[in-house]
């Protein structure tokens, strides 16, 4: 199967991968702009680090090239498996980082439109999320992430983590009452008000 067609806008991902292994080259780039923007945005929310994250993408998606001779269609959405290797691949970095250097390490976000008082309180807010979510278990870190910070279903969180849709609603659940807690004492430092 060639992919000729300029417009390839609607053939399914996995269809594309196939041809990728049948030898059009050309069909990469496209598989390539689908998924990895999303996969760079998951990874540098989850390392904080734009660096780690191109290099997590970058491998995530040379392990995909290298799996497509054996990929069998219909078993699997190829955005979903490309995602569980992401996944992967920032559990590592987390837990290697984690013995090298401090939580406190991650870069601040820069707005333009802000103040420089809403920018150091933005990067608080940052820097305490990350700090927070390093110290939940790292399901339960995945699950949050996957959910509240990239916006993924439920149905799609579960097959990236091999989960079901029940237990990823549990991780999500027991994750987001432990970050409360973490970070239920400074409210008032990061310009929280309450409820």
């Amino acid at each position: 199967m060639t992919m000729l067609d300029p417009d390839l806008d609607g053939v399914p991902d996995d269809a594309l991968l196939i041809a990728y292994a049948n030898g059009d080259l050309s069909v990469a780039r496209v598989l390539t702009e689908r998924l990895s923007p999303r996969i760079l945005a998951y990874a540098t929310r989850t390392l904080g680090d734009r660096a780690e994250a191109e290099d997590v993408t970058q491998d995530a998606m040379m392990r995909l090239w290298n799996i497509a001779p054996d990929w069998r269609q219909g078993e699997a959405k190829v955005s979903t498996w490309v995602y569980r290797v992401a996944m992967n691949l920032c559990i590592d970095r987390m837990r290697k980082t984690r013995r090298q250097r401090p939580l406190d390490a991650a870069p601040e976000p820069v707005d333009e439109a802000a103040s420089p008082v809403e920018m150091m309180q933005s990067g608080a807010r940052v820097a305490a999320l990350q700090a927070a979510l390093a110290e939940l278990p790292d399901r339960q870190a995945q699950a949050v992430s996957l959910r509240h910070l990239q916006g993924l279903p439920n149905p799609q969180i579960a097959d990236i983590m091999g989960q079901s849709v029940e237990g990823v609603e549990s991780l999500t659940a027991r994750g987001k009452r432990a970050l409360k807690a973490i970070l239920s004492g400074r409210k008032d430092e990061l310009g929280f008000e309450d409820d």
